[in-house]
């Protein structure tokens, strides 16, 4: 098993910042890809940005140029949250898994962020 572990939501004011942390433990020797995803109240769970073992990172077109995913891709990820706006306020998860095996796919519990305007 995999346990994901998320920390670094909250509150914030529109333009402001946060950082988001996950750390994995467990049986990790597989992963090679974490990401965040986002579910905002009313819609599905969406791709934020994810990173893989290599350092190639993709993200959705609506974060680009505000936010940025970093960490080894492994057992910790980070996704730095700049110029936030209102519709980024959604929960927050962490997610692991095996790009190109047959290896789980492992969720977080969720961090809430919160950006007021």
């Amino acid at each position: 098993q995999v346990q994901l572990v998320e920390s670094g939501g909250g509150l914030v004011q529109a333009g402001g910042s946060l950082r988001l942390s996950c750390v994995a433990s467990g049986r990790i020797f597989s992963i090679n890809a974490m990401g965040w995803y986002r579910q905002a109240p009313g819609q599905q769970r969406e791709l934020v940005a994810i990173i893989i073992s290599s350092g190639t990172t993709n993200y959705a077109n609506s974060v680009k140029g505000r936010f940025t995913i970093s960490g080894n891709a492994k057992n910790t990820v980070y996704l730095q949250m700049n110029s936030l706006k209102p519709e980024d306020t959604a929960v927050y998860y962490c997610n692991a898994r095996q790009l190109g095996g047959i290896g789980g796919d492992y969720w977080g519990q969720g961090t809430q962020v919160t950006v007021s305007s």
